[in-house]
């Protein structure tokens, strides 16, 4: 059994805006600097055994208050990163509407085999990277507490994967910027104990929708 802790990075100006993110290098926004501190300061006495983070700077800047609390620094995975969305990287969803209805209409039938255009992937595609480097992270780690620092996107694949829902279909869980979701990867397998906390973010402004794909 491994002991997972999932994080979800802090808020980005595009979060906020609703655009597409993906794998473009996005920072944190005032914001979501702060929670990330408030992250760090909530789990400054879980000290795991191993720490890994996206490489993309949103979750790097998240990851660097835990880093300071717990003098270790993340090992960074591309693995790890949210998913490609292609030509749509960057744009609002208002911009992605006049300028590619086409695309737009496409997305919303949330079809798990579809890619959008130049290096996009697909959600079946984007799930088997995710389990992948999971599984590899989970396998390395028997026994051990592993923290990880990540993206809504691939949190979103955990939960699919964990209650064995299909990858077709609107996402049906929140995942709360900095958010502290517990799994164990047990038998080969995820499971859940709690998901979504974020009760370090009480009195900060209340965040964006949270199961709109694109905040990722």
């Amino acid at each position: 059994m491994t002991e997972l802790l999932f994080i979800r990075h802090g808020e980005t100006d595009w979060n906020r805006q609703q655009r597409f993110q993906g794998q473009l290098d996005v920072p944190l926004n005032a914001l979501g600097l702060t929670q990330a501190q408030r992250l760090a300061d909530r789990l400054a006495a879980e000290a795991p055994d191993a720490f890994f983070s996206s490489d993309l700077q949103r979750a790097r800047q998240t990851a660097a208050p835990l880093a300071a609390q717990w003098a270790r620094a993340p090992t960074l995975h591309q693995g790890l990163r949210e998913q490609r969305f292609g030509l749509l990287e960057g744009l609002d969803v208002p911009t992605i509407q006049q300028q590619h209805p086409g695309l737009w209409q496409r997305w919303l039938e949330h079809d798990g085999d579809y890619a959008l255009p130049e290096g996009g992937e697909s959600l079946r595609q984007f799930h088997r990277r995710v389990l992948a480097t999971v599984r590899e992270l989970a396998e390395q780690s028997q026994g051990l507490r592993v923290a990880v620092v990540t993206h809504g996107g691939v949190l979103d694949m955990l939960w699919r994967t964990s209650h064995g829902l299909p990858l077709d279909g609107l996402r049906d869980c929140d995942i709360p910027n900095t958010g502290i979701n517990r799994l164990r990867w047990v038998g080969g397998g995820l499971q859940i104990d709690h998901w979504a906390d974020d009760g370090h973010l009480k009195g900060l402004p209340e965040q964006p929708p949270t199961r709109v794909r694109p905040a990722a």
